[in-house]
C-alpha cells in the first residue's frame, strides 16, 4: 500500500506538467484574451476608441484559429469601436464580410447575426450620408441607401416575431430615418449636423 501510495505522489508532478505543458498552455492563452477583452471593454467604457480597436485587434491575435465564434464577435465589437473611432469604411467591409460569414454558417448565432446586421446598417446609413455629402452620384449611395434600408425592415420584423416591442420600435425609427435620408434634398442634408452614433 505504501509503494503505491508513494507512487502516486511521485507521479503527481508529472501528471501537473503534463496538463500544463499541454491543455494547459491553451487556458492559459484564452486567459490572456480574456484579459486583453476586458481591457478592450475598459476602453470602450472610456470612449477611447482608438486604444479599443487595438486592443481588439490584439485579442484577436492572440486567439486560437479554432475559436471561430468568439472571434466573429470580438470583429463584431471592434467595428463597432472603429465606426466611433471615424474609421467607417474599414469597419463597413469588416462588418460587410462578417454578415455574409455568419449567414452561410451552418451552426449560426442568430443573436450575433441580429447585431451584425444591426451594426452594418448602420454603417450603410452613414456611408450614404457621407457619400451624398462627398457630391457623389445618385447610382453609388443609393445601392447603400437601399441595403440599409431592407436591413432595418428585416430586424424590426425579426425583433416583432420574437417579442421585442423596444427593438421592433428603434428598428421602425431607424427606417424612416433611412427613408428621409434617400429622399432628402442635398441643399437640406447639408444643413444638417451631422449624425452621431
Amino acid at each position: 500500500m505504501r509503494k503505491l501510495v508513494l507512487l502516486v505522489w511521485l507521479m503527481l508532478p508529472v501528471l501537473v506538467g503534463a496538463y500544463h505543458f499541454g491543455p494547459g498552455q491553451q487556458r492559459m492563452l484564452l486567459d490572456d484574451v480574456s484579459t486583453v477583452l476586458a481591457q478592450a471593454d475598459e476602453r470602450v467604457a472610456a470612449e477611447d476608441w482608438p486604444s479599443a480597436v487595438k486592443k481588439y485587434e490584439e485579442a484577436l491575435a492572440l486567439l486560437p484559429a479554432e475559436r471561430v465564434h468568439e472571434a466573429q464577435r470580438i470583429r463584431l465589437e471592434r467595428a463597432k469601436a472603429q465606426m466611433f473611432d471615424k474609421k467607417l469604411p474599414t469597419a463597413h467591409q469588416d462588418l460587410t464580410s462578417l454578415v455574409d460569414e455568419l449567414k452561410q454558417s451552418e451552426n449560426v448565432d442568430e443573436q450575433l447575426l441580429f447585431e451584425a446586421r444591426s451594426a452594418l446598417s448602420n454603417s450603410q446609413y452613414y456611408m450614404t450620408w457621407l457619400m451624398r455629402l462627398e457630391g457623389q452620384p445618385r447610382e453609388r449611395w443609393e445601392r447603400e441607401i437601399e441595403a440599409s434600408r431592407q436591413t432595418y425592415r428585416l430586424l424590426a420584423e425579426q425583433s416583432e416575431r420574437s417579442g421585442d416591442a423596444e427593438g421592433a420600435k428603434k428598428s421602425r425609427e431607424d427606417l424612416e430615418s433611412a427613408i428621409r435620408l434617400a429622399r432628402m434634398d442635398l441643399g437640406e442634408l447639408q444643413g444638417l449636423p451631422l449624425p452621431s452614433q
